[in-house]
């Protein structure tokens, strides 16, 4: 390897002095150029936005991918510049296991379709999220990345290079401040042996060094020039940081209000399916109609024994309708009473025997023989119709 000594020696002396300034400013023994407030502001701006943007990088990282053993390896392939993997979403691996177990149970069990609809439904969110990740990714993730990589180094390089001219500069002027402070000194106390030729040299080195001190300005302010261009040039950033933001805003806000409406429909369809939320769902036939109402409120199961039953006649015909041959219309309330509720969601009713409900209203239950448990009679004024209780909240 071909060495340039001179070059080498000349760069190891330029280190040497600088090393020297750096030092004795912070001992407070040298003069420091100070940049002016205007430059100060931008510089603790540029700090500032670098901070917070890596902060609000490595946050959103976490949101997106909360698994730090999934992230530190998107982070290799990104460094190694190789396409990251598909990955499934935690909600479509749940859909999954959710959709197997429904096959073993059996998908006509209620407990295998009430699984396969679920699974669906975590399918369908586990798309979504994957759907917000990556657009998350892209209009959000990538500028503030490329702006750390990018943008930033730029201005950190730049910015060591303007240090390393002020430390030249006040160098130059701490050597010429001696020159000068020597030649004075010759001048004031004069050698009459050697009087021209010691004057003469020092006012060569003064001339030098004021040389010196010129090229030294000269080049600090070409780079503090480039230097304020790129940290005004952080404005440009934040407006695209805004823009990006709000993008990610908007990608979040659709990913929640798709969730909620999966949610919605999911609710609505287990309401319609029969024993869903019981227990012991294994004949859903009416009970005898010889059976008491006590022990027709025991044989339902445990969210049935404090709504009040309509009593049955022994053997009257059609004394007891199902879920879907009721008629609530030609059905009475109880005369021992009958139980407030409260709305929890909206419901469509699928046909005329139902009642449509809106969230938070307060409406009339009470329970028929031979119903699905998971089903009430609802009133409201002279409205009348079957309502799901996974809608309601039963009140005392």
């Amino acid at each position: 390897m071909d060495f340039n000594m001179k070059k080498l020696a000349s760069d190891a002396g330029v280190f040497f002095t600088r090393a020297v300034q750096f030092t004795e400013e912070k001992f407070g023994q040298a003069e420091k150029t100070e940049l002016d407030a205007h430059f100060e502001n931008l510089l603790a701006r540029a700090d500032s936005t670098k901070n917070w943007t890596e902060k609000i990088l490595r946050q959103t990282e976490v949101l997106l991918q909360p698994n730090p053993s999934a992230r530190v390896e998107e982070f290799l392939y990104e460094k190694l510049d190789r396409k990251v993997p598909s990955r499934v979403t935690n909600g479509e691996l749940l859909a999954q296991y959710m959709l197997e177990a429904a096959n073993d149970f059996g998908p006509g069990t209620p407990y295998g379709k009430t699984l396969i609809k679920v699974g669906e439904t975590e399918r369908r969110l586990g798309g979504a999220e994957r759907d917000f990740i990556h657009s998350a990714s892209i209009n959000f993730l990538s500028p503030l990345r490329n702006f750390l990589e990018g943008d930033w180094r730029t201005i950190s390089k730049e910015r060591r290079i303007l240090q390393n001219r002020r430390l030249d500069l006040d160098a130059c002027k701490a050597r010429l401040k001696k020159a000068k402070a020597a030649e004075a000194k010759a001048a004031a106390v004069p050698d009459f042996n050697e009087t021209r030729p010691r004057n003469y040299i020092l006012s060569a080195s003064a001339s030098a060094a004021e040389h010196e001190l010129r090229m030294a300005q000269t080049e600090f302010d070409r780079q503090a020039e480039v230097t304020r261009l790129l940290l005004e040039g952080i404005s440009s950033t934040h407006v695209n940081h805004l823009r990006c933001l709000h993008e990610f805003a908007e990608a979040q806000a659709t990913y929640y209000a798709q969730c909620y409406q999966y949610m919605l429909d999911l609710q609505k369809q287990l309401g319609r399916l029969p024993g869903t939320f019981v227990g012991n769902v294994e004949s859903t036939s009416p009970p005898p109609a010889t059976a008491s109402p006590t022990a027709m409120a025991a044989a339902t199961g445990p969210a049935v024994p404090t709504i009040p039953v309509v009593p049955t006649v022994v053997g009257a015909p059609n004394s007891a309708p199902t879920v879907e041959g009721l008629n609530p219309g030609d059905v009475k309330p109880p005369a021992s009473g009958t139980r407030k509720a409260r709305v929890l969601y909206d419901y469509q009713a699928a046909d005329s025997s139902e009642l449509s409900l809106l969230a938070d209203e307060m409406i009339t239950v009470y329970s028929l023989p031979g119903m699905d448990p998971d089903w009430l009679v609802g009133e409201r004024g002279n409205q009348k119709g079957k309502v799901p209780v996974t809608y309601l909240e039963l009140l005392s």
